[in-house]
């Protein structure tokens, strides 16, 4: 009926879990660059599981906490 490899998954289960694996990759992106702005990683990370180009857009376009507190530390 369909065709199974050696380890007992469809090529259809197969291109799923690969598709899963790439979006999961693609959802630290975001995460990342939020991360070195210095908001939560796990949070931005959530956020773009669900709605990744508006995470996105959201992380390239908040400014940096961190650039923030070199400015007070230095006054």
């Amino acid at each position: 009926m369909f065709a199974t490899t050696l380890i007992g998954l469809t090529f259809t289960t197969i291109w799923y879990i690969i598709f899963l694996i790439i979006y999961i990759a693609f959802a630290f992106w975001p995460a990342r660059v939020a991360a070195r702005k210095g908001y939560s990683f796990l949070g931005f990370f959530i956020l773009s599981l669900f709605i990744f180009f508006i995470s996105l857009i959201i992380a390239y376009i908040l400014p940096s906490k961190i650039k923030e507190a070199k400015k007070e530390s230095d006054q």
